[in-house]
């Protein structure tokens, strides 16, 4: 009997120990979490539950952060005429599953790291190869493959949370990018 009770002392105690363990190993929840933009989009939603045939030809992972209150477009955070990672932590990244026009400008198929350089009237978004590199401190500006400049739109509102989107628009797509209070829509054409 001794035996049982201090096999299952010694198990219970184990099983305490490593779970507490465990919980020292996560780290806290990123204020600016990751998200994923298809073209077409939902993408892996359709497919998985509609049997959509279609394959992607854009993805781009982002993190978004948030105002909070902040004035982050031509603040500190994101000062005009700077390289910005365009959203936050590690450089957002745009995967073409074929050659793509986008801003004017033919894009091989690939998957590169995007930056923009922000005005008030303008934004320069640039399509770079050196990959998982956190905020814009490895930008290379040798390894930039395409540079277009769009210009700036205002919201109907303030835009709490970085976000983007592709629309399909005409025989091609728009690439909207959107933050606190400026707006820009880079064509694309596939």
């Amino acid at each position: 009997m001794k035996n049982k009770i201090f096999t299952l002392v010694a198990l219970l105690g184990l099983f305490a120990f490593s779970q507490a363990n465990a919980q020292q190993k996560w780290t806290d929840l990123d204020p600016s979490p990751m998200d994923v933009v298809y073209f077409p989009t939902s993408l892996p939603l359709q497919t998985t539950f509609r049997g959509s045939k279609d394959s992607p030809l854009v993805k781009i992972y982002y993190s978004r952060p948030q105002l909070k209150g902040r004035e982050m477009m031509g603040g500190k955070d994101v000062p005009y005429g700077k390289v910005w990672r365009l959203g936050a932590n590690e450089a957002t990244e745009i995967t073409l599953y074929k050659d793509v026009s986008i801003g004017g400008e033919t894009v091989k198929a690939g998957t590169y790291s995007v930056y923009a350089i922000p005005t008030e009237t303008q934004w320069t978004i640039i399509l770079n190869t050196k990959l998982d590199t956190w905020g814009n401190y490895a930008h290379d500006e040798s390894k930039d493959v395409a540079r277009f400049v769009v210009n700036v739109e205002a919201p109907d509102a303030k835009i709490e949370a970085f976000s983007m989107a592709i629309q399909a628009k005409g025989d091609g797509a728009e690439w909207v990018i959107g933050w606190e209070n400026a707006v820009v829509k880079v064509p694309m054409k596939m």
